[in-house]
């Protein structure tokens, strides 16, 4: 399923959709250039999970945990890690298989301890169409993963 979004706004909008649909145990895979809309779409994620405290990305934290939603958010930003190891230190199997939503950005650095079922979101710039404007891929990866079942859409409910 690929989404257009022409701001920063529908790019929320859009996150946001995905949060209210949202069901205990997904995992989110964010890829996108630095400066994309990464933390944007997130932000929409949470704010459609009732979080209402500020969301940024866990950057040097690495992971950052949203617990006042309808469901836990387990953000992780995995740039800074040098070895899949480092995941073990922080319990990244608690993110992935626990009852809550998970989003994970730069995903493709640690592709060998994804879980088997997971939605990429690929987050991509297209100069030509506007400074604004973001192509949003989602792709499904694994058993029980078809994106227009997982969230739960109806045909052509994909616009925000």
């Amino acid at each position: 399923m690929t989404i257009e979004s022409f701001g920063a706004k529908e790019t929320f909008a859009f996150g946001k959709k995905i949060g209210e649909k949202a069901k205990p145990g997904q995992v989110y895979t964010l890829i996108g250039d630095l400066g994309v809309g990464k933390t944007v779409f997130t932000q929409g994620v949470a704010a459609g999970l009732g979080i209402l405290e500020p969301v940024c990305s866990p950057t040097f934290t690495i992971l950052q945990v949203y617990g006042e939603g309808r469901l836990v958010l387990y953000h992780l930003d995995v740039y800074r890690i040098g070895d899949v190891e480092e995941m073990e230190e922080i319990g990244y199997e608690d993110c992935f298989y626990g009852g809550g939503v998970c989003l994970v950005e730069w995903a493709n650095l640690i592709e060998e301890i994804l879980p088997a079922s997971y939605i990429e979101v690929k987050i991509e710039k297209d100069l030509e169409k506007g400074f604004s404007y973001r192509k949003i891929t989602l792709t499904g990866h694994g058993a029980n993963s078809d994106v227009r079942t997982v969230l739960d859409l109806e045909e052509g409910e994909a616009r925000p």
